[in-house]
């Protein structure tokens, strides 16, 4: 199961325990945000890493261009993920 952040993806792993479920033996579960309690759960949480300070500074440099009047061109940049695999998933723990 893929949840859209890891908060939902916790909430689920707890659901999915109650009810008898094993992860990941029975189903694996991936969260995204790879936030600090995903790593510190129950079961580790395997997530996906955004580049959120890549994407912070970027963002920044092309406002600053903005207000200093100069022209932009349209702009396409790629934020590469990371999969941060851990026991919640068939992969090996990190």
């Amino acid at each position: 199961m893929f949840a859209v952040n890891d908060l939902l993806a916790l909430g689920m792993m707890q659901a999915l325990i109650d009810g008898g479920v094993r992860i990941p033996e029975d189903i694996a579960l991936v969260g995204y945000d790879d936030i600090e309690f995903g790593e510190s759960s129950l079961i580790p949480l395997t997530s996906v890493r955004g580049r959120h300070e890549e994407f912070g500074s970027t963002v920044v440099d092309v406002l600053f261009d903005v207000i200093a009047g100069e022209p932009i061109d349209p702009i396409h940049r790629v934020f590469e993920p990371e999969l941060v695999i851990r026991a919640s998933s068939a992969g090996r723990p990190a």
